[in-house]
């Protein structure tokens, strides 16, 4: 009698535990916001909300007049966030089949290590990559001045996003039961056709998780892009031009603005951005993979 209440007592403990868990998570999270959305109010009694989002320029130490249009910035970020995913979401979904379901032993306990060590790294040794390895590159092979540009940048943020990827795609993998395996494979069908057309949707929420955590990873990194990818201020035109992402701009900028101006607040506002149009890119993912299940019942 008196072990089963110990018993009730702990699991009572353990639910208490990871609730309060759950609730610090939501308050975080909420701080967090509040602090960007109270420092970034005050921007917008200077700034016009539909130029800030809208406006090209991003020039506000103007002798003239001080401009504080972000739309080359999130442009920017969009652009080198999407040149990584395409570059790192095959490559990563690839590597996790192939430790999943074909990889021998040896192998597999060679190349997981290897795939965790990566995710390791600072982003600081990686820009240093960008900057004297691939840029000198990618400058050999485009003729270009220089090979600090939104291409660099995105190759590095596929490297460091390829770890999440791999890594949460591959336990989702692992984790399909069996029986889904075997069952394919004594109705007829190939490895190839079970990992595509079976294992792949069952590990489909798994997997989304994976791409959004590493589009998470690319879209907020700023020291390997304030390396890489020249932090010019014009709108670029291709992966092959220098672009300042949001992140570049604000840790360029914010230790050298006088604080408590207009620059000042418009700074916290980019933060604010970025916050929204992340939490944006997760809902509409959660969306499209409540819609899967939904249909999938």
């Amino acid at each position: 009698m008196i072990s089963r209440r110990l018993l009730n007592l702990k699991e009572r403990a353990i639910r208490a535990f990871f609730f309060l868990n759950g609730i610090l998570v939501v308050v975080i999270l909420a701080g967090i916001f509040v602090l960007l959305l109270s420092s970034a109010v005050p921007a917008f009694r200077e700034i016009d909300l539909k130029e800030f989002l809208f406006g090209a320029l991003w020039d506000p130490t103007s002798p003239i007049r001080a401009s504080y249009g972000i739309l080359t910035q999130i442009y920017s970020t969009f652009l080198v966030t999407l040149g990584a995913m395409i570059l790192a979401v095959p490559v990563g979904l690839a590597v996790a089949a192939y430790l999943s379901d074909v990889a021998p032993g040896r192998v597999r306990e060679i190349i997981k290590p290897v795939v965790e060590i990566l995710a390791g790294v600072p982003s600081v040794v990686i820009g240093f990559l960008g900057i004297v390895v691939l840029g000198p590159a990618l400058s050999k092979l485009t003729g270009e001045s220089h090979g600090l540009n939104a291409l660099n940048g995105s190759i590095l943020l596929a490297i460091m996003s390829l770890p999440t990827i791999i890594s949460i795609s591959e336990d989702s993998l692992a984790a399909v039961p069996r029986s889904y395996s075997e069952g394919s494979l004594a109705l007829g069908g190939s490895r190839w056709q079970t990992l595509l057309r079976v294992k792949f949707p069952a590990a489909l929420s798994g997997i989304i998780a994976a791409v959004m955590l590493g589009m998470g990873r690319a879209i907020g990194e700023t020291m390997t892009v304030l390396m890489a990818t020249g932090n010019a201020r014009s709108f670029p035109h291709g992966l092959f031009d220098s672009v300042r992402t949001m992140t570049s701009n604000v840790a360029i900028e914010l230790g050298e603005v006088p604080y408590f101006t207009t620059h000042y607040y418009a700074l916290f506002a980019i933060g604010l951005v970025l916050f929204l149009l992340t939490f944006l890119i997760n809902l509409a993912a959660d969306r499209v993979l409540h819609k899967y299940r939904e249909r999938e019942r």
